[in-house]
């Protein structure tokens, strides 16, 4: 039998960065089983700048060293590895020392627009899906290197989980869950060098492919003058935050769906091998690295970004409130397309969604704050309609017969949202928690270190204490 506890006592960082908020989290072994701690979360968000819609860097690399830093105070037992996951796609190019020469962009800066066209004139998007499996999404890694420009492509870069390991002292390396979504990787595993030709970006400074749970070197640096950071390894997880989440699902079945419900819904169910039939190529669903050799086969639906940017034009902060009163309306007769292009950019989000409906000779809902719960609702039925639409692809393209939906990520808290998407799939919805990122990071550092899948130890980690 495997054993329940580590046979290392000491603790275990988890780094989750978010597209919102970013997370540094402790496990501790205690007396009464395994403990999991939110030390320290800090809000996330791009600005938008003269050069373009950025993630400000150094204020997340110096909020990270404040959590590493209380991670420290509070385990004096000590600190084993260190793991970091995130949102992908985006990336840092690198100079000679390895640093960052500009906070890297946001994969919402409109810049890919006209890469994306450009790009599919020496690449087609049909070449592009043959080659690796991956949906079609302008937000990809590879449109973003095309927008780049000529000047920096011979530099090196790391998407920017493994530029954070980088910045502890890791290897530079490029996890294969992370390296999946940049839509670089081909089939076979390996970096396509028809693809980095056509985006005029030298194949040699692409970094080294490793799995989930590679061992990339020790923590280097001032935090090694604390005595807890003495020998502590830095672990490249499932680098990718949903393939972390996926890990944490403690279902040995083959029956079961997910939704990854946060910004964006990622919705689809785990494999063992890549599906890219001529159905999955035109529903335009995606072969994502997953943790134990597994993929990720699902797709990009909006998500809870609608209501977010919404409320960014309502003076409401009171998101429980907002959904308690959007029950009280019936769904309409038609959905919102949630996944229009115009739909994924920010800003004026109600008037978005009422130029969709005026497009479509629909009618128009009210934008003021004072009906919000009326649109909230709205955008709740079209949401999950379209879960079901997508469930009901994922069940035709793969032969499987789904009885179970787990829901996961900030979205799973909203209990009207998941009532509405059980009526309308039948199938029996479980909320597997908000903390889905962290808990299957620290189940792949545990089967790195411990030699174990990290299934096993994520069904462990589903009874840890949390604080």
């Amino acid at each position: 039998m495997s054993p329940a506890t580590p046979s290392d006592g000491r603790a275990l960082i988890a780094i989750d960065l978010g597209a919102e908020s970013c997370r540094v989290s402790l496990l501790r072994w205690l007396p009464t089983g395994p403990h999991i701690e939110l030390i320290h979360r800090f809000a996330n968000q791009a600005v938008e700048r003269p050069n373009g819609l950025r993630w400000d860097l150094v204020r997340i690399l110096a909020s990270l060293d404040a959590g590493l830093r209380q991670c420290a105070a509070i385990a004096t037992e000590g600190i084993r590895s260190i793991a970091v996951d995130g949102w992908a796609v985006d990336y840092v190019r690198l100079d000679a020392a390895g640093q960052a020469i500009a906070d890297p962009f946001c994969y919402r800066d409109e810049r890919t627009a006209a890469a994306e066209s450009q790009l599919h004139q020496r690449i087609s998007p049909v070449r592009l899906r043959e080659l690796t499996g991956i949906q079609l999404l302008r937000l990809n890694t590879l449109y973003q290197m095309a927008a780049d420009d000529p000047a920096i492509k011979p530099l090196r870069w790391l998407n920017l989980p493994e530029y954070i390991l980088h910045r502890l002292g890791g290897r530079a390396v490029s996890e294969r869950t992370n390296a999946t979504h940049t839509q670089m990787v081909a089939l076979d595993g390996t970096w396509s060098a028809e693809i980095f030709a056509a985006l005029g970006q030298p194949l040699a400074t692409a970094p080294t492919l490793v799995e989930p749970g590679t061992d990339i070197g020790q923590l280097q640096g001032e935090l090694t003058t604390l005595p807890a950071f003495t020998n502590t390894r830095l672990i490249a997880p499932a680098c990718h935050d949903t393939a972390s989440a996926i890990a944490a699902i403690p279902d040995a079945g083959d029956d079961w769906a997910y939704i990854s419900s946060g910004t964006w819904s990622l919705v689809g169910t785990q494999l063992r091998a890549p599906i890219n039939s001529p159905e999955a190529r035109a529903q335009n669903f995606t072969n994502l690295g997953g943790a134990d050799a597994t993929i990720c086969f699902h797709k990009n639906v909006n998500g809870m970004w609608l209501l977010r940017q919404c409320m960014e034009s309502w003076p409401l902060t009171d998101l429980p409130k907002l959904i308690e009163a959007s029950t009280k309306f019936p769904s309409r007769a038609y959905a919102l397309e949630v996944d229009d292009p115009d739909l994924l950019l920010p800003g004026h989000m109600p008037d978005r969604i009422n130029a969709q409906l005026r497009r479509r000779n629909l009618p128009e809902l009210s934008p003021a704050a004072a009906d919000a719960p009326e649109m909230a609702a709205f955008l709740f039925h079209s949401l999950a309609a379209r879960y079901a639409e997508v469930l009901r692809s994922v069940a035709a393209i793969t032969g499987k017969r789904f009885r179970r939906l787990y829901i996961m990520g900030g979205g799973s808290q909203n209990e009207f949202l998941n009532r509405l998407t059980a009526e309308v799939t039948g199938l029996e919805v479980c909320r597997a928690g908000t903390e889905c990122s962290t808990l299957g990071n620290f189940a792949v550092q545990l089967s790195a270190l411990e030699h174990e899948p990290a299934s096993h130890w994520a069904a462990r980690l589903t009874t840890a204490q949390h604080s």
